[in-house]
């Protein structure tokens, strides 16, 4: 029998037969945590629950020596789920539950963070092939991003179940928005879902920026914002669709006309003639089902931002958003091609939002998951989307590419479109609805690849410790295309 065994015998003799004398069996053996096991009548006994109550970490003996550390968000996790354990239920019982589900929990975080340090924490830049980033003068970058309206996330909490409440809290991802836009240095921001725009802009203005607000229209508070920095640019011209005027529900769009300063202490940013632009940043509505209303939405929007580009004489347009829809959706179709056979698409699965794609990796290059069938429409369907009765056929003046489709990815990040794989992922849906679109006056020089799907899997859900939104931002640098010099 070695000391061990000897010294765990004594011990149990002394707790029955000398529960008076406990605590100097306590010191003898050196074990402070000893006196808990037994105490005189007159004294209850301090459970776990009492341990944790008053702050006491519990010994590695207690737990069958795992070591447990607790953080802040730890101790609030157990006093929440003590709470909500039935009113049947023993203190001790109830802690012990408690206890078991923040080991898993904390066990499951621990080995989050060791893998987010290679696929979670960072986003990779990747370069076109057909330029030379230290060759081209005037470069932008501009980011859309959809940051994820307060109102929206306190209304819709379903969504973040598996998201730590401290990171859906505005303070914390109004600070994780400002640390990761300085990390792109960007000239130009498309912001979507902004209801805390007073709050955002005196931030920004910090880092140099000036912006403009459209709130939507109706009962909701938020809406769409453009910012610029205003020691690269100078606003020239802005203006706004309403399309609750058209009746195509309270959402909105907003565009400016920007002229770039030319910065005259560095000969290298010299320009030929004066660089201006239109900045177009639209939130289309939501709804799946409403496939003619998206359809009026993004036509209105692509009309206007034509027409603006001809009044200043035929400049470059560049427009950010969230789409809402999918990229083998004929709203996709329709921007990128510029027509639409609005007879051929099922009104409600116009956007692909209902009905998606099985996996991203068996598509091919121009499929689209609406069949070749003709859909009845109604009169004021068809009004709302093409504008007409007489109208079946939707056509636009642009031609409009995918920022992210001209620089080439990976397949960790990319679908087989060339289009991101997830640019939103919350407990209800998993995948891309925002864009960057641009003329063929701009060409993309590089951009910021989201995360890959599986990272963001094991993350649960968004926003994070990282990233302050529901949605990834989209980062596009620009140049003008040589023909524009």
């Amino acid at each position: 029998m070695n000391l061990s065994s000897v010294q765990h015998k004594l011990k149990k003799w002394l707790s029955f037969n000398f529960a008076a004398n406990t605590n100097w069996a306590a010191t003898l053996f050196h074990s402070p945590k000893l006196k808990y096991f037994n105490r005189p009548s007159t004294q209850p006994p301090v459970t776990m629950a009492d341990q944790h109550s008053m702050n006491l970490k519990p010994s590695n003996r207690f737990l069958g020596k795992r070591t447990i550390f607790y953080d802040d968000e730890e101790e609030q996790t157990l006093t929440l789920n003590r709470c909500t354990v039935g009113s049947n239920s023993s203190s001790s019982n109830q802690f012990t539950s408690s206890q078991s589900y923040s080991y898993k929990r904390h066990t499951k975080w621990k080995s989050r963070k060791l893998e987010s340090s290679n696929t979670q924490d960072f986003r990779n830049w990747s370069y076109s092939a057909d330029c030379d980033p230290y060759d081209i003068r005037d470069k932008i970058i501009l980011v859309s991003y959809n940051i994820l309206a307060v109102e929206n996330a306190s209304k819709h909490p379903h969504l973040y179940l598996k998201v730590p409440f401290k990171y859906v809290k505005w303070e914390h991802r109004r600070a994780a928005i400002r640390k990761e836009l300085a990390q792109y240095g960007p000239s130009i921001l498309c912001f979507q879902a902004i209801d805390c725009y007073s709050d955002l802009h005196d931030a920004l203005q910090q880092d140099g920026f000036e912006g403009v607000l459209k709130a939507r229209t109706g009962d909701a508070r938020d809406g769409c914002a453009i910012f610029w920095n205003y020691k690269r640019f100078k606003l020239l011209h802005e203006e706004s669709i309403e399309f609750q005027s058209f009746g195509l529900r309270d959402n909105v769009a907003q565009f400016c006309v920007l002229k770039m300063n030319d910065d005259r202490l560095n000969p290298d940013s010299k320009m030929s003639k004066p660089r201006c632009l239109v900045v177009g940043n639209i939130h289309v509505l939501f709804n799946p089902n409403r496939g003619d209303i998206k359809l009026g939405q993004i036509r209105l929007f692509l009309e206007k931002a034509h027409r603006l580009s001809e009044e200043w004489g035929g400049i470059p347009v560049v427009l950010g958003g969230d789409f809402n829809s999918v990229p083998q959706s004929a709203m996709y179709q329709y921007i990128s091609s510029a027509k639409l056979d609005v007879l051929q698409q099922d009104r409600k699965r116009i956007s692909g939002q209902i009905e998606k794609p099985l996996c991203h990796s068996f598509l091919t290059k121009g499929t689209f998951r609406q069949k070749r069938l003709t859909y009845t429409w109604t009169d004021e369907e068809l009004k709302l989307a093409t504008g007409s009765e007489e109208v079946t056929c939707l056509q636009h003046s642009l031609n409009l590419r995918s920022a992210y489709l001209g620089v080439p990815g990976t397949v960790t990040t990319r679908d087989n479109l060339g289009e991101p794989l997830v640019t939103s992922f919350h407990s209800k849906f998993m995948g891309t609805v925002d864009y960057i679109w641009h003329s063929d006056q701009l060409v993309p020089v590089r951009v910021l690849e989201t995360l890959p799907r599986n990272a963001l899997e094991k993350m649960g859900g968004l926003p994070s410790k990282i990233w302050g939104s529901d949605h990834l931002a989209l980062v596009c640098e620009f140049a003008f295309a040589k023909n524009e010099a």
